[in-house]
Order: C-alpha cells, then sequence, then structure tokens
C-alpha cells in the first residue's frame, strides 16, 4: 500500500544574465587625498575632492571622465608615493572586478613592463581575472631631451618584452592614460571598437603640447615613431579638425594575434561568458558523449556568442555586433576521456579599415 506524493522542484537553468565587467577600469597612482583606500567614481564624482586636485592620480581619472561619456564609472586607488602596485591591484579585486587596469605612475624599466604582464596572467591563472593593463610612461623631459632622445628612451621600454596583456602609452601631454582609458570605456562604442575610431570623436581634456630641449613642439613623425615601437599615443589628420588616438598597441610578440586591444577584448569578453556556462555544466550528466547532447550543448555554448554577435538595423544604418554571428563549425566538443571534455571556439571579428586608399580616375571621355 502507499499514499500519493507530489514533489515540486525549481530547476536552475542557469539562463540568467552575467555581470559584465568590460568598460570598467581601475585606476592607481599618487594622489593627495583617500589614500590607502579604493573606491567607485562615475561622471558625478568631484575627483578633486576625492583625489586631490592637480594630484597623479587626479589628472588621468579625470580625462578618463571626460573621455567616458555620460554613462562612466570607474574604481580608484589613491596611494602614497613609493607604493606596490600588484599588492594595490590584488585588493582592489577583492571588491571590484574590472577589465583595464591603469598604473598612472610612469614605467621605468623594461624590466618592469615584463613583470606587470605576468601578474596579468597569474590573474588570469590563479583567479580567473582577465585584465588589460595600461602603463603610462614618463613624458620629454624639455630640460634635457631632445625627441630623438626621448624615442630611444621609450623604445627601450618595450625592447625584447613580449606581453600581451600589456600597452605602454606616453604621458607627452601629462594625461595621455586618462584619455585613452576613457575613450575605450566609452559606452557608445563596443568592445571590438578601436580607439582609432574617428566616428567616437576628437579626444578630450588632452593636456599642453609638449616641447623638447630644442623648444620644437610634438610632431606627427615623433607620433609616428612612438607608435613603430608599440606605444599608444595621438595622432592627427591634416587639415581635418581635433585630435584622435591611434592604435591601442598591446606588446604581442611579432605575428600574434592580440596586437591591438580590440582583439584581446573581444576575445576576453566571450572567455568570461563562457566560463559561467563551463562551471554550470560540471558534473552535470546533460553534457555527455551522444550525439543528441552534443549537439544541444554546442549550442548551449554558442549562446554567448550569439548575443555579442547581435547588431541593430536603424534608419537604414547596419550597426554590427561585436563578432560575426557563429556558424555550426565555430563550436567543437570534444571527448579525450569519459571525465574530460574540450570544448573548442571560434571568434570571428568583422574587418575595420585603419588604411583606406582612393584612386580617382579622370574620364574624359565623349558622352555618345
Amino acid at each position: 500500500m502507499a499514499q500519493g506524493t507530489v514533489t515540486t522542484n525549481n530547476l536552475n537553468l542557469a539562463q540568467g544574465e552575467t555581470p559584465a565587467v568590460e568598460k570598467k577600469a581601475l585606476f592607481v597612482g599618487v594622489g593627495t587625498a583617500g589614500t590607502g583606500t579604493v573606491f567607485a567614481v562615475n561622471t558625478q564624482t568631484d575627483l578633486a575632492e576625492v583625489l586631490g586636485d592637480g594630484s597623479e592620480i587626479y589628472k588621468h581619472v579625470l580625462a578618463a571622465q571626460q573621455n567616458g561619456g555620460e554613462n562612466w564609472q570607474a574604481v580608484v586607488a589613491p596611494v602614497a608615493e613609493g607604493y606596490n602596485a600588484e599588492a594595490v591591484v590584488n585588493t582592489a579585486l577583492e571588491t571590484y572586478s574590472v577589465e583595464l587596469v591603469c598604473i598612472c605612475t610612469p614605467v621605468t624599466s623594461a624590466a618592469s613592463v615584463t613583470a606587470m604582464h605576468t601578474f596579468a596572467e597569474v590573474l588570469r591563472s590563479t583567479k580567473a581575472r582577465r585584465v588589460i593593463i595600461l602603463l603610462a610612461t614618463a613624458g620629454v623631459d624639455a630640460a634635457t631631451e631632445t625627441w630623438a632622445d626621448y624615442v630611444v628612451a621609450q623604445e627601450a621600454l618595450q625592447d625584447g618584452v613580449a606581453g600581451y596583456r600589456v600597452a605602454l602609452v606616453p604621458s607627452l601631454h601629462g594625461n595621455d592614460l586618462g584619455v585613452l582609458a576613457g575613450r575605450l570605456c566609452n559606452a557608445a562604442v563596443g568592445v571590438a571598437d578601436s580607439p582609432m575610431r574617428v566616428a567616437t570623436g576628437p579626444v578630450l581634456g588632452l593636456g599642453a603640447t609638449p616641447v623638447d630641449t630644442d623648444g620644437d613642439a610634438l610632431s606627427a613623425a615623433t607620433l609616428a615613431a612612438l607608435d613603430a615601437v608599440r606605444l599608444s599615443c595621438i595622432q592627427h589628420y591634416t587639415d581635418y579638425p581635433g585630435t584622435y588616438w591611434g592604435d591601442c598597441n598591446l606588446l604581442d610578440a611579432p605575428g600574434g594575434d592580440y596586437q591591438v586591444i580590440e582583439h584581446l577584448r573581444v576575445v576576453d569578453k566571450a572567455a568570461r561568458r563562457i566560463r559561467v556556462r563551463q562551471i554550470n555544466r560540471i558534473a552535470n550528466r546533460q553534457l555527455n558523449s551522444t550525439a543528441s547532447s552534443i549537439e544541444n550543448n554546442r549550442q548551449y555554448f554558442m549562446a554567448p556568442l550569439r548575443e555579442m554577435a547581435r547588431g541593430q538595423v536603424f534608419a537604414g544604418q547596419q550597426f554590427p555586433g561585436d563578432i560575426h554571428p557563429p556558424a555550426d563549425d565555430h563550436v567543437q566538443i570534444d571527448w579525450p576521456t569519459n571525465t574530460k571534455c574540450v570544448v573548442y571556439f571560434k571568434v570571428r571579428p568583422y574587418n575595420s579599415p585603419k588604411t583606406i586608399e582612393a584612386n580617382i580616375l579622370l574620364d574624359l571621355s565623349q558622352p555618345q
């Protein structure tokens, strides 16, 4: 004999959204207010009050605020001189999740640059924190350096460095790092957009144009020379008003996939979302080696890519997503053992023209 029972369970299919860390930056630098603390700021924050008017970190965060658009927000860690950047970042990441780490104090050696890339990789491998580190470098010393001397000194900072998670930003105008960080975190653009994008508009709040010891102003030739040695800086277009940005160059090895920041940002964005889905499939027999399960889970793991590929058409204009819509072969699941499966993903960004060549043909033919 038995009595009837009814059991009702709530099943969690992990269909909700995941917190986004893209376009959030952490700034670390010397301040004269709030030192030793880590806190969030946004477009309404009085930065002079909370960071110290004119301080090192203030100049960069103010530039980021001016270039970040109306929904800009960031995390700041003002510190006293002589701080340990890695320790400060580790403390900040205990509370906040960010995409970019901006070190405002100029880096002084290639060894320090390599150490910061190693630190970024350790964060990725031990804490699954995928961050890109933007390092400020010193501006020109108008008392002692010519522009030729300056380029040589800056080149030495990246010489021999292979660090795809690190970018160097020379402080030519005193706040270049903040300008770039704000441009990258502007809500009006996507992570797949280069800071070179002219349609984003000119940079805002850039400091005064520097001069060298000969009194010569910063030139397009010097900017091109700095870009050629993998530093990231502004650029101008002749007879076109405004100041813009060039590539944000990462210190990847020659031939690497991540020599510009937009390629790494797209892959990191996909990886953060895919990881959540991996965790939700641990020891879940819904993912098994049968043909039906593999196909179902291909669609399951493909969902973040479909979301990133979602574009819009407005007023006849196409606004593409971060990547091309995934095809059937963009997700592959293999089972090397009965307790381990390996999932392969293909992320394909759209082409973006950085060199546009126009050829004009004169037609002198007579109409028939």
